[in-house]
Protein backbone atom coordinates (compact mmCIF):
# COMPACT_ATOMS: atom_id res chain seq x y z
CA UNK A 1 0.00 0.00 0.00
CA UNK A 2 1.27 3.30 -0.75
CA UNK A 3 1.86 6.18 1.75
CA UNK A 4 -1.14 8.17 -0.23
CA UNK A 5 -3.70 5.07 -0.17
CA UNK A 6 -2.74 4.44 3.43
CA UNK A 7 -3.36 8.00 4.48
CA UNK A 8 -6.68 8.99 2.76
CA UNK A 9 -8.92 10.12 5.15
CA UNK A 10 -11.93 8.02 4.04
CA UNK A 11 -10.86 5.17 5.89
CA UNK A 12 -10.27 6.45 9.03
CA UNK A 13 -11.34 9.52 9.77
CA UNK A 14 -14.96 9.94 12.05
CA UNK A 15 -16.71 12.06 14.06
CA UNK A 16 -17.11 9.85 16.98
CA UNK A 17 -12.94 9.26 17.17
CA UNK A 18 -12.02 12.48 18.48
CA UNK A 19 -10.07 16.02 16.98
CA UNK A 20 -8.84 15.53 13.57
CA UNK A 21 -5.23 16.25 14.66
CA UNK A 22 -5.54 13.52 17.02
CA UNK A 23 -6.70 11.05 14.59
CA UNK A 24 -4.27 11.98 11.81
CA UNK A 25 -1.41 11.52 14.82
CA UNK A 26 -2.91 7.98 15.27
CA UNK A 27 -2.55 7.19 11.55
CA UNK A 28 0.76 8.25 10.92
CA UNK A 29 1.45 6.89 14.13
CA UNK A 30 -0.28 3.74 12.93
CA UNK A 31 1.94 3.84 9.75
CA UNK A 32 5.31 4.31 11.77
CA UNK A 33 4.88 1.27 13.86
CA UNK A 34 3.56 -1.28 10.61
CA UNK A 35 6.32 -0.32 8.46
CA UNK A 36 4.38 1.67 5.87
CA UNK A 37 6.33 4.79 7.19
CA UNK A 38 9.60 3.15 8.05
CA UNK A 39 12.35 4.89 9.97
CA UNK A 40 14.71 7.67 8.32
CA UNK A 41 12.10 7.54 5.42
CA UNK A 42 10.39 11.05 4.70
CA UNK A 43 7.21 11.97 5.57
CA UNK A 44 4.92 13.97 2.72
CA UNK A 45 5.22 17.41 3.28
CA UNK A 46 2.44 19.37 4.70
CA UNK A 47 1.05 20.48 1.62
CA UNK A 48 1.03 17.06 0.44
CA UNK A 49 -0.39 15.60 3.36
CA UNK A 50 -3.08 18.38 3.08
CA UNK A 51 -4.14 16.92 -0.56
CA UNK A 52 -3.90 13.13 0.67
CA UNK A 53 -6.27 14.43 3.70
CA UNK A 54 -8.14 16.68 2.89
CA UNK A 55 -7.62 18.03 5.87
CA UNK A 56 -6.24 21.61 7.06
CA UNK A 57 -2.83 22.96 7.33
CA UNK A 58 -3.66 23.81 10.63
CA UNK A 59 -4.33 20.17 11.41
CA UNK A 60 -1.71 18.52 9.65
CA UNK A 61 0.98 20.49 11.44
CA UNK A 62 -0.74 20.14 14.61
CA UNK A 63 -0.46 16.13 14.05
CA UNK A 64 3.19 16.19 13.40
CA UNK A 65 4.47 18.64 15.76
CA UNK A 66 2.67 16.50 18.50
CA UNK A 67 4.68 13.21 17.07
CA UNK A 68 8.19 15.85 16.60
CA UNK A 69 7.50 16.64 20.76
CA UNK A 70 6.97 13.00 21.01
CA UNK A 71 10.47 11.97 19.16
CA UNK A 72 8.84 9.71 16.29
CA UNK A 73 9.56 12.48 13.28
CA UNK A 74 12.72 14.82 13.32
CA UNK A 75 12.21 18.37 11.44
CA UNK A 76 15.08 18.97 9.58
CA UNK A 77 16.02 22.21 8.62
CA UNK A 78 15.50 22.78 4.90
CA UNK A 79 14.99 18.35 4.28
CA UNK A 80 11.71 18.22 5.78
CA UNK A 81 10.26 15.70 8.29
CA UNK A 82 11.65 12.50 8.58
CA UNK A 83 10.29 8.79 10.60
CA UNK A 84 13.20 8.81 13.34
CA UNK A 85 15.26 5.25 14.23
CA UNK A 86 12.99 3.84 17.07
CA UNK A 87 15.23 3.69 20.28
CA UNK A 88 15.32 0.25 22.13
CA UNK A 89 13.46 0.51 25.47
CA UNK A 90 15.60 -0.40 28.44
CA UNK A 91 14.10 -1.73 31.46
CA UNK A 92 16.13 -1.08 35.06
CA UNK A 93 14.99 -2.74 38.13
CA UNK A 94 15.18 -0.38 41.53
CA UNK A 95 15.82 -3.68 43.23
CA UNK A 96 20.04 -3.76 42.74
CA UNK A 97 22.37 -0.95 43.02
CA UNK A 98 23.99 -1.29 39.67
CA UNK A 99 26.50 1.28 37.59
CA UNK A 100 25.21 2.04 33.75
CA UNK A 101 27.73 0.34 32.31
CA UNK A 102 27.12 -3.10 34.14
CA UNK A 103 23.14 -2.56 33.15
CA UNK A 104 24.17 -2.20 29.55
CA UNK A 105 26.39 -4.65 29.21
CA UNK A 106 24.35 -7.20 31.19
CA UNK A 107 22.00 -6.67 28.09
CA UNK A 108 25.04 -7.36 25.84
CA UNK A 109 25.05 -3.62 24.60
CA UNK A 110 28.30 -2.04 23.89
CA UNK A 111 28.77 1.12 26.39
CA UNK A 112 30.71 4.50 25.85
CA UNK A 113 30.83 7.89 27.26
CA UNK A 114 31.57 11.26 25.83
CA UNK A 115 32.94 13.32 28.42
CA UNK A 116 31.18 16.94 29.12
CA UNK A 117 33.42 17.81 32.85
CA UNK A 118 36.23 15.17 34.74
CA UNK A 119 38.37 16.65 37.28
CA UNK A 120 38.40 18.26 40.57
CA UNK A 121 36.10 21.04 41.66
CA UNK A 122 35.05 23.29 44.50
CA UNK A 123 31.92 21.82 45.95
CA UNK A 124 28.48 23.67 45.13
CA UNK A 125 26.40 24.23 48.20
CA UNK A 126 24.50 21.52 47.36
CA UNK A 127 26.90 19.44 47.43
CA UNK A 128 28.82 20.44 50.68
CA UNK A 129 25.44 19.66 51.90
CA UNK A 130 24.12 16.22 49.79
CA UNK A 131 28.16 15.11 50.60
CA UNK A 132 28.15 16.33 54.35
CA UNK A 133 31.43 18.42 53.63
CA UNK A 134 33.39 21.48 54.79
CA UNK A 135 32.65 24.90 53.38
CA UNK A 136 35.19 25.23 50.96
CA UNK A 137 35.86 21.44 50.33
CA UNK A 138 36.91 20.06 46.62
CA UNK A 139 35.23 17.25 45.34
CA UNK A 140 35.62 15.14 42.33
CA UNK A 141 33.02 15.61 39.49
CA UNK A 142 32.67 14.06 36.47
CA UNK A 143 29.52 14.86 33.92
CA UNK A 144 29.38 12.74 31.08
CA UNK A 145 26.98 11.75 28.26
CA UNK A 146 26.12 7.82 28.24
CA UNK A 147 25.78 5.74 25.32
CA UNK A 148 24.65 2.32 25.00
CA UNK A 149 25.49 0.67 20.76
CA UNK A 150 25.83 3.91 19.52
CA UNK A 151 22.94 5.88 21.00
CA UNK A 152 22.78 8.77 23.19
CA UNK A 153 20.93 7.41 26.90
CA UNK A 154 21.21 9.42 29.85
CA UNK A 155 23.31 12.57 30.82
CA UNK A 156 25.06 11.72 34.02
CA UNK A 157 26.76 14.43 36.69
CA UNK A 158 28.61 12.59 39.56
CA UNK A 159 30.42 14.41 42.53
CA UNK A 160 32.03 12.34 45.03
CA UNK A 161 34.44 13.32 47.93
CA UNK A 162 37.99 13.72 46.99
CA UNK A 163 38.98 10.79 49.90
CA UNK A 164 36.61 8.17 48.25
CA UNK A 165 37.83 9.45 44.56
CA UNK A 166 40.97 11.01 44.68
CA UNK A 167 41.61 10.67 40.84
CA UNK A 168 38.33 10.96 38.27
CA UNK A 169 40.44 10.94 35.75
CA UNK A 170 40.60 6.91 36.77
CA UNK A 171 37.16 6.90 35.52
CA UNK A 172 37.02 5.68 31.63
CA UNK A 173 34.35 3.57 31.37
CA UNK A 174 32.45 2.22 35.10
CA UNK A 175 32.84 4.68 38.29
CA UNK A 176 31.41 1.80 40.56
CA UNK A 177 34.04 -0.40 38.63
CA UNK A 178 36.70 2.49 40.43
CA UNK A 179 35.20 2.29 43.43
CA UNK A 180 35.47 -1.40 43.99
CA UNK A 181 38.81 -1.33 42.81
CA UNK A 182 39.53 0.88 45.49
CA UNK A 183 37.83 -0.66 47.82
CA UNK A 184 35.13 2.15 48.07
CA UNK A 185 32.09 1.24 46.39
CA UNK A 186 28.73 2.22 48.15
CA UNK A 187 26.61 -0.41 49.24
CA UNK A 188 23.12 1.34 49.39
CA UNK A 189 21.60 4.38 47.90
CA UNK A 190 18.58 6.60 48.27
CA UNK A 191 16.65 7.05 44.59
CA UNK A 192 14.19 10.13 43.63
CA UNK A 193 13.22 10.12 40.41
CA UNK A 194 10.63 12.61 38.57
CA UNK A 195 9.50 13.52 35.07
CA UNK A 196 10.54 16.59 33.11
CA UNK A 197 10.48 18.16 29.97
CA UNK A 198 14.01 18.46 28.60
CA UNK A 199 15.75 22.04 27.92
CA UNK A 200 17.64 22.72 24.33
CA UNK A 201 20.88 21.73 25.40
CA UNK A 202 20.03 18.63 27.32
CA UNK A 203 17.40 17.58 24.20
CA UNK A 204 20.55 18.53 21.97
CA UNK A 205 22.60 15.84 23.40
CA UNK A 206 20.33 13.06 23.86
CA UNK A 207 19.26 13.99 20.22
CA UNK A 208 15.52 14.36 20.88
CA UNK A 209 13.38 17.55 20.62
CA UNK A 210 13.73 20.98 22.63
CA UNK A 211 10.66 19.58 25.35
CA UNK A 212 10.68 16.27 25.08
CA UNK A 213 9.81 13.90 28.17
CA UNK A 214 12.94 13.01 30.51
CA UNK A 215 13.46 11.14 33.84
CA UNK A 216 15.46 13.02 36.36
CA UNK A 217 17.25 10.82 38.90
CA UNK A 218 18.46 11.91 41.72
CA UNK A 219 20.66 9.51 44.11
CA UNK A 220 22.32 9.49 47.14
CA UNK A 221 25.07 6.44 47.90
CA UNK A 222 26.34 5.19 51.05
CA UNK A 223 29.15 3.21 52.04
CA UNK A 224 29.02 0.04 54.26
CA UNK A 225 29.78 2.56 57.41
CA UNK A 226 26.92 4.73 56.71
CA UNK A 227 28.89 7.59 54.96
CA UNK A 228 27.41 9.17 51.85
CA UNK A 229 29.78 8.36 49.21
CA UNK A 230 28.05 9.84 46.30
CA UNK A 231 25.57 12.50 44.82
CA UNK A 232 24.56 11.77 41.50
CA UNK A 233 22.27 13.35 39.06
CA UNK A 234 21.36 12.05 35.87
CA UNK A 235 18.28 12.99 32.87
CA UNK A 236 17.14 9.90 30.93
CA UNK A 237 15.60 9.87 27.69
CA UNK A 238 11.69 9.17 28.48
CA UNK A 239 11.51 7.30 25.31
CA UNK A 240 14.20 4.97 25.68
CA UNK A 241 13.88 3.99 30.02
CA UNK A 242 11.41 2.23 32.06
CA UNK A 243 12.08 1.87 35.78
CA UNK A 244 10.38 -1.30 36.92
CA UNK A 245 10.08 -2.15 41.19
CA UNK A 246 8.91 -5.20 42.57
CA UNK A 247 6.20 -4.93 45.04
CA UNK A 248 5.22 -7.49 47.74
CA UNK A 249 2.84 -7.91 50.93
Amino acid sequence: MSISDFLRADSWLTPENGPRYVQLRRRLQEGIDTGVLPPNSSLPSERELVEITDLSRVTVRKAIQELVQEGVIEQRQGSGSFIRQPVPRVEQSLKHLTSFTEDMSSRGMQTASKWLERGVFAATPEEIAALSLKEGEQISRIYRLREADGRPLALERAALPLDILPNPIEVTTSLYEVLDRLGRRPVRALQKISALNLAAREADLLDVPEGAAGLNIERISFLKNGRVAELTRSLYRGDAYDFVAELRL
